[in-house]
């Protein structure tokens, strides 16, 4: 165990890097995490944890002694220092990232699924935690196409409560996933309004990929081109739409009704 006391220790400058730069989270293959609830998930999920800054009293999960490369305890303003929250709850560590490129084939997940959620431009850190943690508690993997908010920004982090130390989330290029749903076999339906849009109640989701847009302009015009059909969320007329998390868990829930 080791003691820092200086806001501009070599660590800490690091730490405060990988919460702020998401050219330097990918230049260095790490990314930053803020809280306990995040450390105990990192722990039980065996997370490659790289280095650990905590407060004094802070609530540490067992074992990570000798787990950890470096530990540390700091006071409460270096903690302040580093954490990217206003409020820090007494632990910030490193992780190194997984790789989160697609396999060659889109194989079953748990519970023998082929179930995928496309996010296309969906910009708010937030939201892509909140979506990442919908869809890994009902049976669906995340696909990530470019132009969406970092996975590892620590915002996505908080959101996801965990989520990312226990499935696999993966980023390609569109051409990638046409091709990789082509070879599956996997239509993919947007949610969108179109000539074709059905009533999600009324399209079969068990075996599929389902695509979200951004916040502000929904499915890019590539994306729209690509799905084999889109669907709507039935809501009251007065409402134009929802946005891109509530609507990805109501995507979700619906796809999984009658599974739990």
């Amino acid at each position: 165990m080791e003691t820092i006391t200086s806001k501009s220790n070599p660590l800490c400058v690091h730490l405060r890097k990988l919460a702020s730069s998401r050219s330097y989270r990918e230049e260095t293959g790490e990314f930053l995490c803020d809280s306990p609830k995040l450390l105990q998930e990192a722990a039980l999920w065996g997370a490659p944890i790289t280095a650990l800054l905590y407060t004094r009293g802070a609530a540490l999960p067992p074992g990570l002694e000798g787990r950890v490369p470096r530990m540390a305890e700091v006071s409460e303003s270096v903690m302040r220092s580093v954490s990217p929250m206003e409020t820090p709850q007494g632990a910030v560590f490193s992780c190194r990232s997984p790789g989160c490129a697609p396999p060659e084939r889109l194989g079953p997940g748990a519970g023998g699924r082929l179930r995928f959620l496309v996010l296309d431009g969906v910009q708010d850190p937030g939201n892509v935690g909140t979506i990442l943690r919908t869809a890994d508690a009902f049976g669906a993997r995340v696909i990530v196409l470019p132009g969406c908010a970092d996975l590892h920004n620590p915002k996505t982090l908080r959101a996801g409560m965990g989520v990312h130390f226990r499935t696999e989330i993966y980023r390609c290029t569109l051409e990638e996933l046409t091709a990789l749903l082509k070879e599956a076999g996997l239509p993919l339906y947007g949610a969108a309004l179109r000539e074709d849009t059905a009533d999600v109640r009324e399209v079969d989701l068990r075996r599929c990929a389902m695509a979200v847009g951004s916040e502000g302009r929904g499915l890019s015009a590539a994306v729209l081109a690509a799905c084999d059909k889109t669907v709507r969320i039935p809501m009251d007329p007065r409402c134009e739409s929802l946005n891109a998390a509530s609507a990805a868990s109501v995507l979700l829930w619906e796809a999984a009704r009658g599974e739990y």
